[in-house]
């Protein structure tokens, strides 16, 4: 189990799902854990679970697309703790609509939580970081962002943050501030659960399941932890092995060249 004792962290969308896990893992690992999200009831719910096992964790409000509420988060969590070490931008929503059926606001919207917030909380946490002596940061992107997923606005979003993800690696690694991307394939929380496109990407994907939010959360760790120091700018997928070769694994199987695993 990587440490992350004495570290502070902020983690975005961290109320449930995705999120959740990593808070649960970040606080399991030793950090003082700042659950940022706009999702006051359930992020207040997890600060008090964790709070209660004797973890380090607070809840506060941030609606990321707000530069405003970056800045008294960022000065929020330095006043509790005095350093900020991580920063996982996690939070994400998704339209599921193709462009003929997005309006422009809704593309707006999208952009504006998934790649501009990850952009502004970069902006507002490196000084924090720097000030600390340096530390990481993982934008979490997606599968989608190696492909054309159905929803361009989510889709260009992804693939921005690993734009956004090489950029920032290059200009801060002199104030030892490691960037790195996560790109996870299938995952099932409460923002897909429900969703007509689950089997078929179970069954296309070679390891014929979804990944699991803990699975994540461990990869997340290992990339603020000591044991990756010498990795920044990378984009690391998590998918099953859908994008290695889920459409030519399907070919060969149907083909009989290959036999179908199992989940």
């Amino acid at each position: 189990m990587p440490t992350l004792d004495g570290k502070v962290a902020i983690i975005t969308g961290g109320a449930r799902g995705q999120g959740a896990a990593e808070v649960r893992a970040f606080a399991k690992a030793g950090a003082a854990v700042a659950i940022c999200d706009v999702l006051e009831a359930e992020g207040q719910a997890l600060a008090r679970e964790l709070g209660e096992a004797g973890h380090a964790c607070r809840f506060l409000h941030l609606d990321v697309s707000s530069p405003e509420n970056w800045a008294e988060v960022v000065a929020g969590v330095t006043g509790w703790r005095g350093r900020l070490d991580i920063l996982v931008n996690n939070a994400g929503i998704i339209n599921r609509t193709g462009i003929a059926a997005t309006e422009p606001a809704a593309w707006s919207r999208l952009l504006d939580i998934n790649l501009t917030g990850a952009f502004l909380g970069i902006r507002a946490a490196a000084p924090a970081m720097k000030a600390a002596g340096g530390g990481a940061i993982v934008n979490i992107s997606s599968n989608s962002a190696f492909s054309g997923h159905y929803d361009p606005a989510y889709t260009a979003s992804k693939w921005g943050l690993r734009g956004l993800t090489k950029s920032a690696a290059m200009e801060f690694v002199t104030d030892n501030i490691r960037v790195n991307a996560v790109c996870p394939g299938l995952v099932v929380t409460a923002l897909n659960a429900g969703s007509p496109h689950l089997d078929p990407m179970i069954r296309m994907t070679p390891m014929r399941r979804a990944g699991t939010p803990e699975e994540i959360a461990e990869l997340v760790l290992f990339l603020v932890g000591d044991a990756s120091s010498f990795i920044t700018g990378e984009e690391i997928l998590i998918d099953g092995g859908f994008i290695t070769g889920a459409a030519y694994r399907r070919v060969a199987v149907e083909t009989g060249l290959l036999p179908e695993a199992t989940p």
